[in-house]
């Protein structure tokens, strides 16, 4: 019970107390934010403007963003980003997030301090 009361408690954190049946697009892994899938998410040193994306072309295509699914809504700390082509890009606390292709397992973080702008989000 112990157990999980704390992941209730740092689920209702993460996604802002918003509501512990609505879910949000990304939660606390050993640490960092991962995707629903457990895949490692990423910040870009170089999206200065808070809620923009400045990694676009073949930046997205080396980084993938991590899209909005059709129907999902902002919640606590996550919220939408408008992408330079018009598709929804999430962002945690204004930084859009993305994938590093490398990763291929859950839990694999070789996009971390790549090329020293690329991170993971540390919880």
């Amino acid at each position: 019970m112990k157990h999980l009361s704390l992941a209730a408690l740092g689920l209702c954190l993460l996604a802002g107390c918003a509501s512990l049946s609505g879910k949000p697009p990304a939660v606390a892994d050993k640490g960092i934010l991962v995707d629903q899938k457990r895949m490692t998410l990423y910040t870009f040193d170089n999206d200065k403007t808070p809620g923009k994306s400045s990694c676009n072309g073949q930046c997205a295509v080396n980084w993938p963003p991590f899209m909005v699914a059709e129907g999902a809504a902002p919640t606590g700390d996550f919220s939408v980003v408008v992408r330079d082509d018009g598709k929804k890009q999430w962002a945690f606390r204004g930084k859009p997030l993305y994938y590093w292709p490398e990763d291929q397992e859950p839990g694999d973080r070789y996009g971390d301090d790549y090329r020293k702008v690329w991170h993971v989000i540390p919880l």
